[in-house]
């Protein structure tokens, strides 16, 4: 087998998260509903949204991109592919992924519409509510995609929020096709549950013809996924279909299935949670990254869960502390 130059390379939307407090009451007065996120479909609505936010905080963002990053922050080989405008907010993105180590190629795009943007207001239980507008991020072309970096790359990741426009889709599907031409591994994280209502079909289809290696969801979109209240049965019904299987549980921590075995951990304590923005995302940073560099399942979910007490303990989905010190201390072997 060819060494791989890139321990993960993820395709997702590039968005800029501006982040504010905000009371329970405003979540409700807007009609948003509390812990998911909505889409905008104009640069007026997001406009108008964001001149009823308090201050702010502007991050680079994107769930893929925010994986990447911990994928860097732990010491790992990471690139990312994802659209942006020619404008200020993207190359405010362009200069936060790089900083952050990752390898981002992809050409700004010109005109309309501008970078997307992610407005998220996180109440004071730490609960996150996101409202995004796509912008540039839902015209990422095929022609864009850098082939040797995803043939370069021990896993290529994909996030189910890029599925929803027609462009990107394709971009998507061509890169899995890249992957297969080598020995590449291919993820894929349902998202929402709002991508599985609107791509349900096209996901089972994933999972049921072996496309998809790994399998990233939370217990809510594992059920959604098959249309049941029953998570064990939703496993079950995964498990035979997929290499791993990784459930996130929110504070009851997160289990994954390996060849029919199952492993389990704890989610890890914090002091207060501040801000749940990119636990998800961090969890499966600190997963690929494990199984990147061919650390064992059990070590990967631990990993996983340190990676994602880190971020919910501060504001934004980046990771702020030393990661590769806190699994370095925390990790029990």
């Amino acid at each position: 087998m060819t060494t791989p130059t890139y321990d993960v390379v993820a395709i997702g939307n590039a968005i800029v998260d501006i982040l504010a407090q905000a009371e329970d009451q405003f979540i409700a007065d807007e009609g948003m509903t509390k812990g998911s996120m909505q889409l905008m479909f104009s640069p007026e609505e997001a406009d108008a949204l964001y001149g009823k936010m308090g201050p702010g905080r502007e991050i680079s963002g994107g769930s893929a991109a925010n994986t990447v990053a911990g994928i860097a922050a732990l010491g790992g080989k990471a690139g990312f592919i994802g659209q942006v405008a020619d404008d200020q907010l993207g190359k405010v993105f362009a200069h936060d992924i790089k900083a952050a180590g990752v390898d981002f190629t992809t050409p700004a795009r010109a005109g309309e519409p501008t970078t997307a943007r992610c407005l998220i207001f996180v109440t004071p239980d730490g609960q996150r509510t996101m409202n995004t507008f796509l912008g540039a991020s839902q015209y990422l072309p095929a022609e864009a995609l850098d082939a040797d970096m995803i043939r370069g790359a021990k896993i290529l990741y994909l996030e189910g929020y890029l599925w929803d426009p027609e462009e990107p889709r394709a971009a998507m599907k061509r890169a899995i096709e890249i992957a297969r031409e080598g020995e590449t591994w291919v993820a894929f994280t349902l998202s929402d549950v709002f991508c599985i209502d609107r791509h349900g079909d096209d996901f089972r289809r994933m999972v049921e013809d072996g496309t998809i290696d790994i399998l990233f969801a939370n217990e809510n979109e594992l059920m959604a996924l098959w249309k049941t209240d029953d998570l064990e049965a939703a496993i079950a019904k995964t498990t035979p279909e997929v290499g791993v299987l990784v459930v996130t549980r929110s504070e009851k921590g997160a289990l994954a299935m390996y060849k029919g075995r199952r492993y389990e951990v704890a989610a890890q304590p914090v002091p207060a949670v501040i801000d749940t923005t990119g636990a998800g995302d961090l969890f499966a940073a600190g997963v690929l990254h494990a199984l990147a560099t061919d650390r064992p399942l059990d070590g990967a979910l631990v990993q996983g869960a340190i990676c994602a007490a880190e971020v919910i303990s501060h504001y934004g989905a980046r990771p702020e502390a030393d990661l590769k010190a806190l699994v370095k201390e925390k990790m029990p072997y």
